[in-house]
């Protein structure tokens, strides 16, 4: 009978190793198809939250456009405003004195940006004018705000930061919750 007890042994023992063997293989599948799913689950969550920032910054950097452009257009028309009341007696003044700090300057060559004789004319006619400064029409109306656009007030620049901090909360409980899922899914295989 020794002889058959030591077959059977033998034969649970390698049954034995079979199973282990077998066990240990589907394990190491299970355990490689969570790492290759957990891996292409971040691979996407990385793309989105890159596709995310990526539409975050464009529309930042849209608004910021629009709100330089709009400043720049409000300096324009301050610019316009100012400029109106000036008549030749005024742009005469200025010129010469554009013309006295060029001169002050170190460059033995002058570039004059305009026709240096109608300055000296303007002059001539403001130290001893014959011809009369046109006067300036009052109640010349400015083109109409509705041209520029609405400035955004601090309460609709505050509301867009919000709903970018909003979107960037969702994206992390939304990849937080995937990850968990991973982790949950890993756990429900037996690993």
């Amino acid at each position: 009978m020794g002889a058959v007890k030591q077959a059977m042994t033998e034969q649970t023992a390698a049954e034995r190793e079979r199973r282990a063997a077998i066990l240990r293989a589907d394990g190491e599948k299970r355990a490689a198809i969570l790492r290759a799913e957990g891996s292409r689950q971040s691979i996407i969550l990385e793309a989105e939250g890159e596709r995310q920032s990526k539409i975050l910054r464009a529309e930042g950097e849209r608004l910021s456009r629009i709100l330089q452009a709009q400043g720049e257009a409000q300096g324009l028309r301050i610019l316009s405003v100012g400029a109106r009341p000036l008549d030749k007696r005024a742009i005469t003044v200025l010129s010469l004195d554009a013309l006295k700090q060029m001169a002050e300057g170190q460059a033995t060559k002058i570039i004059f940006p305009f026709e240096l004789s109608s300055v000296v004319k303007q002059a001539a006619e403001y130290l001893g004018a014959t011809a009369e400064a046109p006067e300036v029409p009052e109640g010349t109306e400015l083109p109409p705000e509705d041209i520029l656009g609405e400035v955004p007030g601090r309460d609709v620049v505050r509301t867009a930061e919000e709903a970018v901090k909003s979107i960037e909360t969702d994206i992390d409980v939304e990849m937080q919750k995937k990850s968990r899922d991973l982790i949950g899914m890993g756990e429900d295989e037996g690993l």
